[in-house]
């Protein structure tokens, strides 16, 4: 028990799981770590992320939320924010993208069922969180500019880049009021089957950051996965699933998705090439080829012609094809 952190036992027993099985899960985060409680046929989550470098209030905030809507987020058995500790419902380790690997033949089934757990989320009144705003979303897009530019020895009209955004970003602003809860990072490696089938029931996790925001946002994170591939007949016939399912979409709706696609793929290969330069986690760089190639075919649609047309100026077409079939 020496290399558990300390407060766990006392934490563990306040929370009713005194003598549990305690096993130290993988993780990817600094400070964030995680643990699996059991005892007999139970087994409970551990997260602690312990102050001042994380703060397990914005998850309990959305998790609470979503629970009290209908939706599958892990039930809150016990908390202590203050100290970092949350004790949650244990999902399993079914992962959405793990049974994909392993049964190629269910994708259809297991997207669509993503697609309507979307679509229920969607139907509902937007969650109490901070609005999916012009700041954050170029914010997010610069971080293309700021960290693969430079790691590509480019240097670029940084406010060219900016101006066209904001011409493209307006009429999806617009078009997002009253908005929907954003998970932001809603796809195959963070929907946990609960009963180990493709139609089981969705479990949501890492929503911790959630906003209100666009409908098309989580819609094409899910389609335009940066790590594992999703066919683009695919991500079509999902598209059409969505509309059907929710009703009302139309041509603004398709150049919508396109704009966040744009702006979400930008932001991935920033993030990617950080994590590579300033976190030595260079393994990331082999997703960017994926996330370059669907960027590319959002830059296509109309409603990115600024966006677009700055990269035919900035971006060279050798590195663009290199990056977009090599990677990094």
């Amino acid at each position: 028990m020496s290399e558990l952190p300390e407060g766990l036992a006392a934490f563990v027993e306040s929370a009713g799981w005194g003598g549990a099985d305690v096993a130290s899960l993988p993780g990817d985060a600094s400070f964030r770590r995680y643990f699996r409680l059991s005892r007999g046929s139970d087994s409970a989550m551990l997260m602690h992320a312990p102050p001042p470098h994380e703060d397990p209030a914005p998850f309990l905030h959305v998790a609470h939320w979503l629970n009290g809507h209908g939706m599958r987020a892990p039930a809150i058995l016990a908390e202590d924010a203050s100290a970092g500790w949350v004790l949650t419902e244990d999902f399993g380790n079914d992962r959405m993208r793990d049974l994909l690997d392993v049964n190629p033949g269910e994708e259809r089934a297991a997207y669509e069922a993503a697609v309507d757990a979307l679509a229920a989320l969607h139907r509902l009144p937007p969650g109490p969180f901070a609005p999916y705003d012009m700041a954050v979303y170029q914010r997010e897009a610069a971080l293309l500019t700021e960290w693969w530019c430079p790691a590509q020895g480019l240097e670029v009209d940084a406010q060219g880049y900016a101006e066209a955004w904001d011409a493209v970003l307006a009429p999806v602003l617009a078009r997002q009021t009253p908005g929907v809860t954003v998970l932001r990072d809603y796809h195959a490696e963070n929907i946990m089957l609960l009963g180990g089938k493709a139609t089981a029931p969705q479990g949501l996790i890492d929503f911790q950051d959630a906003l209100v925001g666009h409908p098309a946002y989580d819609l094409v994170s899910l389609l335009q996965d940066a790590r594992r591939d999703v066919p683009v007949d695919l991500e079509t016939a999902m598209l059409v699933h969505y509309v059907e399912a929710v009703g009302g979409l139309d041509e603004d709706f398709l150049a919508d998705y396109a704009t966040l696609g744009a702006q979400r793929n930008a932001k991935i290969v920033g993030i990617f090439t950080r994590l590579d330069r300033r976190d030595g986690k260079p393994r990331y760089l082999a997703l960017i080829p994926r996330v370059w190639a669907a960027l590319e075919r959002d830059l296509a649609h109309p409603a990115l012609e600024p966006v677009a047309r700055w990269f035919e100026a900035n971006i060279p077409d050798a590195l663009r094809l290199r990056h977009g079939a090599f990677g990094g």
